[in-house]
This record gives C-alpha cells, sequence and structure tokens, in this order.
C-alpha cells in the first residue's frame, strides 16, 4: 500500500480500490511464497484518511456543485429571457397585424360611405364626400383631444374653408412623414 498510494492523487485513491488490490496481492504473494503461503485473494474494505482531508474532500464537492447549481440556474435565466424576447416578438408581429387589419377595415368602410353617399345625395362629388368625412373626423378628433386631462393647447386654423385647411394640414403631414 506504501508504495502505491503516494503515486495515486487522493480521489483517485478511493477510485482504485481493485488496482490497489492487485497490487498488495502482488507483493504479498511474492513475499509470502518463501514461506509457504499461497495469497489467493488481498481486499481492500475501507480506506480512512484523515478527518481534516474527509472534511476538505467534502468541501470540494459540495462547491463544485454549487458550481454546477449555478451555472444551471444561469442556463434556465437565460431561456427564461430568450422566450420572453421570442413572446414578446410574437406578440408586436401580432399587434402589427391587427392594426394592418384595422386600417383595411377602415378604409373599405370610407369606401363604402363615400359611394353610398354620393350615389344617394344627387350633385355630390367625390371631393364633396372626402371633405364631409375629413370635417367629421376633425370634429371628432378635437373632441377626443379637449377632452384629455393632458392636454392644454388645440390650435385651429381660421381660414374662411375648414374643409381646404384640414385637407391641406393633413396632407401636409402625411408628406412629412
Amino acid at each position: 500500500m506504501r508504495s502505491q498510494l503516494p503515486t495515486l492523487d487522493l480521489d483517485a485513491v478511493f477510485e482504485a480500490k481493485e488496482e490497489l488490490a492487485i497490487a498488495v496481492k502482488a507483493a504479498l504473494q511474492q513475499t509470502m511464497e518463501n514461506f509457504g503461503f499461497q495469497i489467493l485473494q488481498a481486499l481492500i474494505t475501507d480506506l480512512d484518511p484523515d478527518q481534516r482531508v474527509k472534511q476538505a474532500m467534502n468541501e470540494i464537492n459540495s462547491s463544485k456543485r454549487l458550481k454546477e447549481a449555478i451555472a444551471e440556474q444561469a442556463e434556465g435565466a437565460k431561456i427564461l429571457q430568450v422566450k420572453s424576447a421570442e413572446a414578446e416578438a410574437e406578440s408586436k408581429y401580432l399587434s402589427g397585424v391587427g392594426v394592418a387589419k384595422q386600417r383595411r377595415a377602415i378604409v373599405d368602410g370610407l369606401r363604402g360611405s363615400i359611394v353610398d353617399f354620393s350615389s344617394g345625395v344627387e350633385g355630390t362629388s367625390a371631393k364633396d364626400v372626402m371633405d364631409l368625412l375629413l370635417l367629421s373626423q376633425y370634429f371628432d378628433m378635437l373632441k377626443d383631444t379637449a377632452g384629455d386631462p393632458n392636454c392644454k393647447t388645440v390650435f385651429i386654423p381660421s381660414s374662411k374653408s375648414l374643409g381646404d385647411e384640414t385637407r391641406n394640414a393633413l396632407l401636409q403631414a402625411e408628406s412629412g412623414k
């Protein structure tokens, strides 16, 4: 045992009990044959290092497991963050699809209103209907804006043709985008 133990690391000693037993058997067999004995088996049943060594080995094992637990926890947090980002991206995509469908429905409704109004009222053109719709939307916007508690100032055009002024303002806003 004394010739084999110094060649092994302490952790390897516990793993290599069988190899140690074979080495002890070989050494004993060679010595004991001179006295007429034959060694059949050498068993190593228990390795008992000093208490401080056991405590140090337990601390090493504990710190390794703690290190693995921290790594697993970090991996879990990473997966959670990735899944959260994927869910947010999907949510934004679906929100965009919903907004696009809403706008399409608004355009289809306006188109139907223009056709119905111009065919129902004699002498009106599509421009007259658009002016009326713009004016209606303008008044809705004024009502919503004035009712907002954060609104401090509302600018109202003062020209004689409110419809033309509103249409020009909307077209300028669209061209600025």
